[in-house]
């Protein structure tokens, strides 16, 4: 079963993101990481997200970090949203913003 749909620059997972699925992710996902490019990852169609879904996401970061991969993430689940506040990293976790707002991004 495929997690992740690429298409073009972007990712859409496509499963819940709990401590099940965090290796799974994690293995489908980081070969998709290629060095020197930017990246989106939407995670609208998460269905599901617990603790673990913050250190996948983290380790997206790391990873395309070494690889000089600019990666945002779009479609954050309010429950996502409330995780990454609670643990104090939302700050960390770069969002593209609709076009609507007015705003490209923010960091």
């Amino acid at each position: 079963m495929t997690l992740i749909e690429q298409q073009g620059g972007r990712l859409i997972i496509h499963s819940a993101m709990t401590v099940e699925t965090a290796s799974a992710l994690l293995d489908e996902s980081l070969p998709l990481l290629t060095s020197g490019q930017a990246l989106e990852l939407d995670l609208s169609e998460v269905s599901d997200a617990d603790s673990s879904a913050i250190s996948v996401m983290l380790e997206w970061l790391r990873v395309a970090n070494s690889r000089q991969v600019q990666l945002k993430y779009s479609g954050l689940p309010p429950s996502l949203l409330s995780l990454a506040s609670l643990y104090g990293v939302l700050e960390m976790i770069p969002q593209l913003v609709s076009q609507e707002s007015g705003a490209n991004s923010v960091h």
